[in-house]
């Protein structure tokens, strides 16, 4: 559609659309071409641009003095750092070397700056990386209405073992509950980092970190990630190379009474998430090979929607029991399976684990130290493995 302007006489003219929408194209910045310019133009629609004469510099300086005196004054914070600005974090670590677990206690934070005025309602979410990040994902009470709130809460990540404290870092992030002030997936108030390799084992530790602001993270790029394994932009690497599919915590004990080998699970712990919704629904399956018989097989109730289920409900795990001297049962295979069940379509596969006396490792030794003791019950945690055992006749 062309455009109308009227001239000195007072007769419109019509303007082309190819006028309308020229432009110069020579090299620097666009610019429109002259004609079109007195058409339309762009910061004097009433009247051409006067030149003035510059300012004398007295007249300059009081304009910059003005202008300074109408802006705010900085709020003082005693540093300028922008990591400093967020607030303070304070916590303390502990490494149960002896129980394989890490104790996370969150005191307090303090200056916390909300993206609003006012009061916050802040918890404190923690995360092992690299690693899934909702199988590892733990989270403090919320505290309701200040800057500075006090949680003086434990969380404790079990099943963590010496390798995991000189490989994994810790992610502690303080965050606004969006279900108080109706926001979705608010951004962290403040995050921080710490490397766990750091740690002496049995030896608790307490920190006074400055909150950070947010790292970016990449997108998920596999299916796996789109279930809910967001990976974090330091550990894509690592994760592809081998994707950890969680742990499992056995218990072995020959019974002399019985004549035959127990077996318990008690728990598993950042199980890898199967379900759209993040999460999986585990049992575990358990198959001594080779064997007959239906005695042989056996698997545990379902957990709905963890990736961190309990099977010592009653204060001792569900325990399976295979009748055979221990002779016998030196040559077998015990095949352990963590499963997601799924209604109406088939199970997906999480990890295993295969212990027998030609494993490696931890395995073996737990194979070897349960028959060679009567009636001593050993626990011990074992990492899962993501391709199917292929056991043969």
């Amino acid at each position: 559609m062309a455009g109308t302007v009227a001239d000195s006489r007072g007769r419109p003219q019509r303007v082309s659309m190819q006028e309308h929408m020229a432009i110069d194209v020579s090299p620097g910045p666009i610019r429109p071409i002259h004609l079109i310019s007195n058409y339309f133009p762009h910061f004097y629609p009433f009247a051409e641009p006067t030149l003035h004469a510059p300012d004398p510099p007295h007249a300059a300086t009081s304009a910059i003095c003005t202008a300074s005196q109408l802006q705010p004054s900085p709020e003082p914070e005693g540093d300028s750092d922008d990591s400093t600005a967020l607030g303070i974090l304070e916590f303390t670590l502990l490494f149960d070397a002896d129980n394989s677990a890490l104790h996370c206690t969150a005191h307090r934070a303090k200056g916390l700056k909300p993206p609003a005025s006012g009061s916050v309602d802040t918890y404190v979410k923690a995360n092992l990386l690299p690693g899934a990040s909702k199988a590892s994902q733990l989270r403090t009470r919320t505290v309701r209405g200040t800057r500075g709130p006090i949680w003086e809460e434990t969380l404790t990540y079990h099943g963590f073992t010496h390798q995991d404290a000189r490989r994994k870092t810790l992610r502690l992030c303080v965050c606004e509950d969006p279900r108080l002030r109706r926001r979705w997936r608010a951004p962290p108030l403040g995050e921080l980092r710490v490397p766990l390799r750091k740690l002496v084992p049995n030896r608790a530790r307490s920190f006074d970190v400055c909150l950070e602001k947010r790292r970016l993270t990449k997108r998920p790029k596999s299916l796996d990630t789109a279930r809910g394994m967001s990976l974090y932009e330091e550990e894509v690497e690592a994760e592809a190379a081998g994707e950890e599919r969680g742990r499992i915590l056995l218990s072995l004990c020959y019974s002399s009474q019985r004549g035959g080998l127990l077996v318990g699970v008690l728990r598993c712990a950042h199980l890898a998430p199967m379900d759209t919704n993040g999460y999986s629904d585990p049992f575990v399956r358990l198959f001594l090979h080779p064997n007959v018989g239906k005695k042989s097989k056996y698997k545990t109730s379902v957990r709905k929607k963890t990736l961190n289920p309990e099977f010592n409900e009653v204060g001792e795990g569900q325990e399976f029991f295979y009748a055979g001297p221990r002779d016998e049962l030196a040559q077998k295979t015990l095949l352990v399976s963590v499963w997601d069940y799924d209604l109406g379509t088939a199970d997906d596969f999480i990890g295993g684990v295969q212990l027998s006396s030609r494993a490696s490792g931890e395995r073996q030794r737990h194979w070897h130290e349960c028959l060679g003791r009567s009636d001593c019950r050993l626990e011990l945690w074992h990492p899962l493995d993501g391709v199917p055992l292929q056991l043969s006749d």
